[in-house]
């Protein structure tokens, strides 16, 4: 049982394999990072559950709402 040299052109691609995979883990924890400093800024759990973009009254502090009927 004999092992065979590889090409060159394996390590070159197995190079450029590690290449790509550094810059996607890079990428990867640059985005980590920025969501981690974006929810520590908020600092409080109520801001962050209200910036869906969407219009929930449940979350408003003091809803103007009126009791009495309208004429």
């Amino acid at each position: 049982m004999s092992f065979h040299k590889d090409h060159e052109l394996h390590g070159r691609r197995f190079g450029r394999n590690i290449g790509v995979g550094l810059l996607l883990g890079g990428f990867i924890a640059i985005v980590f990072g920025l969501t981690v400093v974006k929810v520590l800024q908020l600092g409080e759990a109520n801001k962050f559950e209200r910036f869906d973009h969407v219009a929930r009254p449940q979350l408003e502090p003091n809803p103007t709402l009126t009791t009495e009927p309208s004429e």
